[in-house]
């Protein structure tokens, strides 16, 4: 069982293509859950698009990252308003397990396991075609996840892309080059 006062909330390689974060968030794992798949409360964390829960369905993400937090913080030079992936559902076990095509080169599982009144979230994603990318997944994910358990808790948290920009650089000082 993992000790949320011992629980890094840093991400990993686990592999050199690999990136494994993990976050323990307000239960139930259902609400989790309807956090990772409803187009409307996953619109609020990371990026809407409506999914259906079978396996090999196809859906689109479309991110709004300037809309995820108030202020948004100054998006960096290379970055559009918004933002658009096409995916595919590998896994759909809920509320335990949902995996997906990151576009057309990786790809991201999220699993769910009760610890008490909390609920671990652990997001793996897989094939990150380089260090740059390594680097730009890292904080995002980072990131989006600090909005989720600010969301559940019903807090608040940085401007998005201030602490992008911030974890993007603490993220290249920890994942090996």
């Amino acid at each position: 069982m993992t000790d949320a006062t011992v629980l890094d909330t840093f991400g990993r390689l686990i592999e050199p293509a690999t990136f494994r974060i993990e976050r323990l968030l307000p239960g139930p794992a259902e609400r989790v859950w309807s956090y990772l798949t409803e187009s409307d409360l996953r619109r609020e964390w990371l990026a809407s698009g409506r999914m259906d829960m079978a396996e090999g369905s196809t859906f689109e993400l479309v991110w709004h990252n300037d809309e995820l937090t108030s202020p948004p913080g100054k998006r960096p030079a290379g970055f559009s308003e918004e933002h658009r992936m096409r995916s595919r559902i590998v896994e759909a076990n809920p509320p335990h397990r949902l995996a997906f095509t990151w576009g057309e080169t990786g790809e991201v599982s999220f699993e769910l396991r009760p610890q008490g009144d909390q609920v671990l979230l652990t997001v793996t994603h897989r094939r990150i075609t380089d260090r740059a990318m390594t680097l730009m997944v890292g904080a995002g994910w980072h990131m989006h996840l600090e909005i989720l358990a600010a969301r559940l808790r019903g807090t608040r948290t940085e401007p998005f892309w201030d602490g992008w920009l911030r974890l993007k650089d603490e993220y290249g000082r920890r994942l090996p080059a």
